[in-house]
């Protein structure tokens, strides 16, 4: 099962739709919820996409499944349905649904192909995570598989796999190896990306149709930029 994209007045790009979830490609800067800063986040553009397609009096009911950082693009998945909601919650839980992201980080003398395993440690204060080798108090382990896909001349772009979802999880352990997301200056990135992006994208998933018990696979187109396009 594909979905096809669709334009709409918000310029909000849907991968997928239908009665019972919605996928979006996410925009750098966008926010998913919500949070201190005021500004609109993606859930209600979103709703309000929904409402105005289908013409819904009152409110209009979206559950957010996961989300995406705020510089971060590609792949974010909402249900529509309560049921939907809870059956989606599962397979993120039991790590049923399968995620791909790409990023593009400094050259280094990184491996071809590797699994990293970490153990992050949060900081509310600078809303950072710090990645040890070994175990420390409050850490939580992460594991994530990546593989080079194409080497440019001043980068390398990573297809990345996770096992656990962890704040700020590749961006962490990544810039721990020393091959930190072009754009990424919170994880050590010498400059910041002029939209203040990182080159980090949620490529692909795949899942089991919470309802219909069809397979959905997904891909998200890259962002238009000169890097990305080179890749």
């Amino acid at each position: 099962m594909s979905g096809k994209i669709i334009s709409n007045p918000n310029n909000l790009q849907i991968l997928f739709e239908d009665n019972h979830i919605i996928v979006v490609n996410k925009r750098a800067g966008d926010i998913v919820q919500g949070d201190k800063t005021g500004d609109t986040p993606l859930n209600d553009i979103v709703k309000a996409y929904i409402k105005h397609k289908y013409n819904k009096p009152g409110n209009v009911f979206l559950g957010t499944v996961h989300r995406l950082d705020r510089p971060t693009t590609g792949i974010v998945v909402f249900a529509k349905t309560s049921k939907a909601l809870t059956r989606l919650n599962a397979l993120f839980l039991n790590k049923t649904i399968q995620k791909t992201y790409w990023a593009i980080v400094k050259n280094s003398s990184i491996k071809p192909a590797d699994t990293l395993v970490h153990w992050l440690k949060k900081n509310p204060k600078n809303n950072k995570s710090k990645a040890f080798v070994a175990e420390v108090k409050n850490s939580k382990k992460a594991i994530l598989h990546y593989k080079v896909l194409k080497k440019l001349d001043n980068y390398t772009l990573l297809e990345i796999q996770l096992e656990t979802g962890r704040h700020h999880q590749i961006r962490s352990q990544l810039s721990t190896i020393g091959a930190p997301i072009k754009g990424d200056l919170k994880y050590g990135f010498n400059r910041s990306n002029k939209d203040a992006s990182i080159h980090l994208h949620a490529r692909c998933i795949s899942f089991v149709h919470p309802v219909k018990n069809e397979s959905v696979n997904i891909t998200a187109a890259l962002p238009n930029d000169a890097l990305w396009n080179a890749c």
